[in-house]
């Protein structure tokens, strides 16, 4: 290989890790801007009824999330989350130096979608929350609801990929109810959700102990759920999918 040809390939790797974090990026400013804008609209206009606001702002996560997973899947993953990111890296599926990448373009984009929502609310730029979301039950609806959402994800693009997007949004939709927590399970929007007071915030000194939560939980569901499912074969075709075969000839080796 020439040296020309060595340094065209390192622009097209160039070139689509830019892409990737630009994806990954965007897609999770794209995600906050949802959930904290659908957090003021609904609790705006729901009157008090804190049920009716919670609703609505389910509603519009989990149409959104599938909206963005389809948008994005074929260009960074869509994980939009650190823990996501750390698991598809401890199952090889991201090289090991995209991770901090990764997470800082997903922290920094959940910041600019909290900014974004605050602008087409007339809301300030950043506030400090006071929403307080803390306690064991807390911890540990955020240990589940990672857990759960991990497991979905592994389970589904392991079994049946082209289902992910909406096994994922359902998943969320209905982790907004079944924890106490609302379902945060993802470190970067845990932190980008303590600078809006609003509907959809946490307290800031609430953080620390919602991010080791979902971090055990991803952990547990990574652990668990790649020895449920084998990992696709090599020859496996575009997107991991593989014949149900496949699945059962590995389980019995």
């Amino acid at each position: 290989m020439t040296e020309i040809d060595k340094l065209d390939t390192q622009a097209v790797k160039r070139m689509s890790r830019a892409r990737r974090l630009v994806a990954e990026g965007l897609g999770t400013t794209m995600l906050l801007a949802v959930v904290v804008g659908s957090g003021i609209m609904a609790e705006r206009l729901a009157g008090g009824n804190v049920a009716i606001a919670l609703l609505a702002n389910t509603i519009a996560t989990g149409a959104g999330l599938v909206a963005l997973i389809l948008m994005f899947g074929t260009i960074s993953g869509a994980h939009f989350n650190p823990v996501v990111t750390l698991s598809e890296a401890w199952q090889k599926n991201v090289a090991a130096g995209d991770v901090v990448p990764y997470v800082v373009v997903q922290v920094v984009g959940a910041f600019a979608g909290v900014a974004a929502a605050h602008a087409m609310f007339g809301e300030p730029v950043f506030q400090a929350s006071e929403h307080v979301r803390s306690g064991a039950s807390q911890w540990w609806s955020e240990c589940v609801a990672t857990f759960g959402l991990i497991g979905v994800i592994i389970g589904c693009s392991r079994s049946r990929p082209g289902i992910t997007p909406f096994a994922v949004a359902a998943y969320i939709t209905s982790a907004y109810w079944f924890t106490a927590s609302t379902s945060f399970a993802n470190p970067a929007v845990t932190l980008a959700r303590a600078a809006t007071n609003t509907f959809a915030g946490i307290r800031p000194s609430d953080t620390p102990g919602f991010i080791l939560a979902q971090l055990a939980g991803a952990t547990a569901a990574t652990a668990l759920f790649t020895w449920l499912y084998p990992a696709p074969p090599a020859d496996a075709t575009v997107g991991g999918t593989v014949a149900p075969s496949d699945f059962a000839n590995q389980m019995e080796s």
